[in-house]
């Protein structure tokens, strides 16, 4: 059989990571440079998604809710807005995106930060599906990490509990690392990226 290798790299996302400070002021800053687009903002917990849904409301942002503990209607509501750019923002556990073909979303917010890199590459991966430009945002805070370990440390199998700090360790070093984040994003999944500059992530463009 013929075998055919796809490579990672979507180029036509711009990967940035910022200290996150003012959360609500920093998602509306990056809602206002697309204004009348549509983003997905990903948060940890499900009652994280509902708060910032409401607070984002509050501000005159369109925004709902989206994770597996609504009411199978409201979820199915919102999904079908979310479609059909009857709102800017999902405010989403990762239970947002199975299955949800949406070319156009032209942003993609981390309000948390994630367990892993293969998660992160999922979820940023629903943005920009166009192949047009669109914007990954990680807001990072360092006590997000001790929250994450304080999980970890709740697992019973050691084993578990080692790959656990070793995804994390992987994550923190994207967030962290001053060098290219494409590269280093590619080189989680064994993929060389070359170039000196790939001109789509902070890192590079500044």
């Amino acid at each position: 059989p013929r075998r055919f290798v796809a490579s990672f790299n979507r180029a036509n996302l711009i990967y940035r990571v910022i200290p996150r400070s003012q959360p609500l002021r920093q998602v509306l800053e990056v809602a206002k440079q697309h204004d009348g687009e549509s983003g997905i903002v990903y948060c940890a917990s499900r009652n994280g998604a509902e708060r910032l849904a409401k607070r984002l409301g509050d501000q005159g942002i369109r925004a709902v809710p989206y994770h597996a503990g609504l009411d199978v209607d409201v979820r199915s509501n919102n999904q079908e807005a979310v479609i059909h750019d009857e709102i800017q923002i999902v405010c989403a556990t990762i239970a947002f995106g199975m299955g949800i073909d949406k070319p156009d979303v032209r942003y993609g917010i981390h309000h948390d930060l994630p367990k892993n890199i293969e998660g992160y590459y999922q979820e940023t991966g629903r943005a920009g599906r166009d192949g047009l430009p669109a914007d990954c945002v990680l807001l990072f805070n360092a006590s997000d990490v001790v929250k994450q370990i304080g999980f970890i440390e709740e697992k019973t199998d050691e084993h578990e509990r080692t790959v656990a700090r070793q995804l994390l360790q992987q994550m923190v070093h994207f967030a962290e690392t001053s060098d290219c984040r494409r590269r280093s994003l590619l080189d989680y999944f064994s993929e060389e990226f070359i170039d000196q500059n790939c001109g789509a992530c902070d890192n590079c463009l500044e």
